[in-house]
C-alpha cells in the first residue's frame, strides 16, 4: 500500500514538472550594448528592475575557489524583475504561480558572441509572462 501511494505521488509529481529550456537570440554589438539595450527594453514596458546579478562576475572569481579554471562567459548579467499587472493576472489563475517570480532576461557574452534570452514557462497563464519576456527581448536585439 505505500509503496503504491508513493508511486502515484511521483507520477503526479512528474507530471506537474516541466523542463524549462533557454529561449535564446544573438546580439550584433557589445555586451555593455546588450545590457543597455535590455535594461532600456524593460523599463519602457514601464517596469521596475529589482536586481542585477552579475552571474558572470561571480563564476569567474570563484572558478579557482571550487577547483574550475574554465572560464563560461567573458561577461554575463540576469536582469531581474516583475510586472504588477502580469504577475497579478498569472498569480489570481493560480496562487502557485508565484514559484516563477520574479522573472529574468539575461544576457551573456562567450567565445561565440552576445546573446539575450530568458527562460520559457509552463502553458496557460505563464505564457502571459513569456510573451512579455519575448517582446522585452525582442526589442533590446532590434537595437
Amino acid at each position: 500500500m505505500k509503496l503504491t501511494t508513493l508511486g502515484a505521488i511521483f507520477c503526479i509529481a512528474g507530471t506537474s514538472l516541466q523542463a524549462q529550456e533557454a529561449v535564446t537570440t544573438p546580439f550584433d554589438g557589445s555586451f555593455e550594448d546588450a545590457t543597455f539595450a535590455v535594461e532600456s527594453a524593460i523599463v519602457d514596458k514601464g517596469l521596475v528592475i529589482d536586481s542585477v546579478s552579475h552571474v558572470g562576475a561571480m563564476l569567474n572569481r570563484t572558478g579557482a575557489d571550487v577547483g574550475s579554471e574554465k572560464t563560461l562567459f567573458k561577461a554575463a548579467d540576469v536582469f531581474l524583475f516583475c510586472s504588477a499587472v502580469v504577475s497579478r493576472e498569472v498569480m489570481e489563475a493560480d496562487p502557485m504561480n508565484i514559484m516563477h517570480c520574479p522573472y529574468g532576461v539575461f544576457v551573456a557574452e562567450n567565445a561565440e558572441g552576445v546573446t539575450i534570452g530568458y527562460r520559457t514557462y509552463p502553458q496557460g497563464p505563464m505564457q502571459k509572462v513569456q510573451t512579455l519576456l519575448s517582446e522585452i527581448v525582442a526589442e533590446a536585439a532590434a537595437g
